[in-house]
């Protein structure tokens, strides 16, 4: 199926002209109500409009249209009045992780050649001496602009925006996306699966930065005239606990490592988390656990989904109707999914597949990495490296990536099932399973994991795990190292760091 038969089936049409900041400009007819939600107050969407209007004017008297505008910001109120205000003026911002250390921001300045940067506080004084122009938002040097911006005449296939991909095998890949993108997963999973009305509140605790977090936090509730509520400073679960408390959101959209914290955070057994009404979850599987002591708390399933940068937003998900344990779902209306065996053939149920995915949202490539592009972009196909199984009923199951099966001893191992199980056991909080390479050529299994409060790490419970994994699974499945950790590194979307991960080695492993 084609993306424009895709398209058709859910609707989806977009003039040839379009700039996607329409998605905010679109709310003037309801200037007043809501659009954002932060401890600071609330920012209607007559005053985000305005704001986003002078950031524009602001940035299109330094740059030219189809320029890239580098953005590092933390969820506040001017991120998506920045990102909306650029794209207005025909600029493409970038949506930039907040962690990234001084040498990725001098790369991202220099892959993208943007000239300008907008940040706040402490994330502009990170940009001091980098050859570019930093705009600090928190002193508001567009204040004194025009509250009202004509749009740029963009067309629907114009750069809107980037993100750049975690860069967990290299150097970042600029991942671009088109004006039409934007509104695309708004019709697809924003209509199909979200259903929000201008009365819901969305908190999305991922970061704008994030594709996920931006779909929560900007596309999905200006397409409705919803509200956001935007959280500044890590994602600690009492706060988490505290705004849902205090903003009283109804549509909650996580990560399994969020929803392992809250579940194992005291402050979960008292808190007030009657006004969901819909709970989301994404990029990893989590646990079945996890997932029943969630509905048990607050009596709502967590949906999961899976999607990426390169789609922009979920194309697997289960229903709030329908859950699959360990699912990632079924395909989302308006994306099309394909599972191709190592020897070439479309996947039979039951058979494993490395996972294809098209939908009118793709990114049309990597800038300036044509070996990548070359690589995962097959046709209106994008390649995701993953693996998946897919059951009789077309739910999609993942498992792993295609570079992650490994031999050991002789035999097949992938590491990502042995995680699985060990996150079974009722001693572990999270765990973290690696394929590492050993000094004399060999490969081992290696376990990080976070235990339980009241566990005490030690030979006992590592044998106690080694047992477990042999038991629910093979013999030869078992992690043969077992290290320690108080918490798991986290990258800056909060998944769990595997990178980090691999470069703790065994004897540096103590407790902490």
């Amino acid at each position: 199926m084609s993306v424009k038969e895709l398209a058709a089936q859910i609707g989806f049409t977009v003039p040839a002209q379009y700039n996607c900041a329409r998605l905010l400009w679109d709310n003037a007819i309801h200037g007043e109500r809501v659009a954002i939600i932060h401890d600071g107050g609330q920012v209607s969407y007559g005053e985000l409009i305005a704001e986003a209007a002078r950031i524009g004017n602001h940035l299109r008297a330094m740059a030219e249209p189809g320029e890239r505008v580098l953005l590092l910001m933390d969820d506040e109120p001017a991120y998506p009045a920045a990102i909306m205000g650029a794209m207005r003026a025909g600029l493409v911002p970038m949506l930039i992780n907040t962690l990234s250390p001084p040498d990725l921001l001098r790369f991202f300045l220099d892959d993208s050649g943007a000239r300008v940067a907008v940040a706040s506080g402490s994330f502009a004084k990170a940009l001091d001496g980098m050859g570019c122009t930093v705009l600090d938002a928190t002193e508001r040097p567009w204040a004194d602009a025009p509250a009202e911006l004509a749009e740029h005449p963009s067309a629907a296939t114009d750069m809107a925006f980037w993100m750049y991909s975690s860069g967990s095998t290299g150097r970042p890949k600029g991942v671009v996306h088109l004006h039409r993108d934007v509104p695309y997963i708004a019709a697809a999973y924003g209509t199909h699966y979200l259903k929000l009305t201008a009365d819901d509140i969305c908190f999305s605790v991922p970061k704008i930065y994030f594709a996920y977090g931006f779909g929560n936090s900007v596309v999905f509730p200006m397409a409705a005239g919803a509200s956001a509520v935007l959280m500044q400073g890590r994602p600690e679960p009492a706060r988490v606990l505290a705004q849902i408390e205090r903003h009283r959101p109804t549509a909650f959209f996580g990560l399994p490592t969020l929803y392992t914290a809250l579940m194992h955070a005291p402050e979960a057994a008292q808190a007030d988390l009657s006004s969901l009404r819909l709970c989301l979850s994404a990029a990893e599987v989590l646990s079945a656990e996890i997932a029943n002591a969630w509905r048990g708390r607050c009596g709502l399933p967590v949906i999961e989904g899976l999607g990426s940068t390169e789609m922009l937003h979920i194309y697997l998900s289960n229903t709030a109707e329908k859950q699959v344990p360990g699912s990632a779902g079924q395909v989302v209306p308006g994306y099309a999914v394909r599972l191709t065996t190592p020897e070439g053939h479309k996947a039979a149920p039951g058979e494993e597949g490395v996972m294809e995915v098209c939908g009118l949202s793709r990114t049309p490539g990597y800038w300036n990495r044509p070996d990548k592009n070359a690589e995962t972009i097959r046709g209106e196909w994008l390649n995701t490296g993953d693996r998946f199984v897919a059951d009789s009923d077309g739910n999609y199951f993942f498992r792993g990536r295609a570079d992650d099966l490994v031999k050991v001893s002789g035999q097949w191992v992938w590491p990502m099932e042995i995680e699985l199980a060990l996150n079974e056991h009722p001693a572990v909080r999270e765990s973290c399973v690696l394929a590492v390479p050993l000094a004399d050529g060999r490969t081992t299994i290696r376990a990080f994991v976070s235990l339980r409060a009241g566990q005490v790490a030690g030979d006992d419970i590592a044998k106690a795990l080694q047992s477990h994994a042999k038991a629910k699974l093979l013999p030869h499945k078992y992690p043969r190292q077992v290290i320690f950790l108080d918490d798991l590194p986290k990258t800056g979307t909060d998944k769990i760091d595997r990178q980090a991960l691999r470069r703790i080695e065994p004897e540096s492993a103590a407790r902490r």
